[in-house]
């Protein structure tokens, strides 16, 4: 393939990667899954450490995982009963990152036609994220607890693998930090040893091209604002 071409396809797959959050009921192989995996398991990793473990979940084990975290996620007491066990976001918002998170949030609940004042929509709109957004698979990723932050870094190179490779065979894929508060129940479904600590999910599957949902589109911040060249 030429040097266009190469950027043809990376640009395809890069540039047209974003969260999916509305599946088709089609189901996907394990055959395909199991090929995803392959592919993302190259992504670099310092030492060749290689710190990722994949648990791939569908059909009644995936209904009842919901059942269950759906039943946690309208728990009153929730907030107190499921804690992540570490910060995915940081404890106090500042500028640029407050106004990026606020403008997507709204940009959404815009977009569905969910009022501010409307709690009731936008709390089942965020059980969306526990119900896996009725993808076929869900994907938990997992990692050893002595593992260090470089290894998270490795991780979330290997996490991006998971995506391009999905999107190259057709699928469409939405990361999920949503789910890091109810790793017990995980732990407790799919058994991994306590020594394995929950780093994220994701959602898998065939993208429904005609929900309202996928119109959602998030900005990115130019160029000159994230590079400094020096010379």
């Amino acid at each position: 393939m030429t040097s266009a071409g190469l950027l043809a396809s990376a640009t395809h797959l890069i540039a047209g990667r974003r969260a999916v959050r509305a599946f088709q009921p089609k189901p996907v192989s394990e055959e395909v899954i199991a090929a995803v995996i392959e592919l993302a398991r190259h992504a670099p990793s310092g030492s060749n450490t290689q710190p990722w473990k994949v648990y791939a979940v569908t059909g009644s084990k995936q209904t009842g995982i919901i059942d269950r975290l759906r039943a946690a996620f309208d728990d009153p007491e929730a907030a107190e009963r499921h804690v992540e066990e570490y910060d995915y976001y940081p404890r106090e918002w500042h500028p640029p990152y407050l106004e990026r998170r606020r403008k997507v949030g709204w940009d959404l609940y815009s977009l569905l036609g969910i009022a501010r004042e409307d709690k009731q929509r936008m709390h089942a709109q965020h059980r969306r994220n526990v119900e896996f957004f009725d993808a076929p698979v869900t994907l938990f990723f997992t990692i050893d607890r002595i593992m260090g932050k470089g290894s998270w870094l490795d991780y979330g190179m290997f996490i991006q693998n998971v995506m391009l490779a999905a999107r190259a065979h057709g699928l469409a894929t939405c990361p999920q930090a949503a789910i890091n508060p109810f790793h017990a129940i995980l732990r407790e479904e799919l058994g991994w040893p306590d020594s394995e600590m929950l780093v994220c999910s994701m959602s898998i599957g065939y993208e429904d091209h005609d929900a309202l949902i996928g119109q959602l589109k998030t900005e990115r911040a130019p160029v000159e604002s994230i590079l400094k060249f020096f010379d």
